[in-house]
């Protein structure tokens, strides 16, 4: 990958976690019981609403770091899945679900590439790369 390239992921990559990590922080901030029964309310079991708030904190941390940036981003997508179709859609595209599918798409995009710029698992993984 060229180096415009990793620096346009490196971007990507941290601003999908700031995004997230935001998210998360938001969702304590606001009492973890609200959004758990947010989350009750809309259909979703309420105890969901705390590892969906640990992922995006910590998963927030991690990706920003470059550290599982592949995992992580695996479950930030799962995360947006799942919003899209639970709470979003019936709102429709620009009103409802659109932010959600681009930070789909931008997980995805960190999925099938990775981000070894800036990256703290590169660093201390590089050896070990097949």
């Amino acid at each position: 990958m060229s180096n415009r390239n990793e620096i346009g992921t490196f971007l990507l990559r941290v601003m999908l976690g700031l995004v997230f990590l935001a998210n998360g922080v938001a969702k304590f901030q606001g009492g973890i019981e609200n959004t758990a029964g947010w989350f009750d309310s809309i259909g979703i079991p309420g105890f969901m609403a705390y590892p969906v708030a640990i992922i995006e904190l910590v998963g927030g941390i991690a990706i920003i770091l470059g550290l599982g940036t592949r995992i992580v981003s695996l479950l930030f997508g799962l995360i947006m899945i799942g919003a899209i179709f639970t709470v979003k859609l019936p709102d429709g595209f620009l009103n409802g679900y659109v932010f959600d599918l681009v930070l789909l798409v931008l997980a995805v995009h960190m999925i099938l590439n990775g981000s070894k710029l800036f990256s703290l698992g590169q660093l201390l993984f590089k050896g070990r790369e097949a």
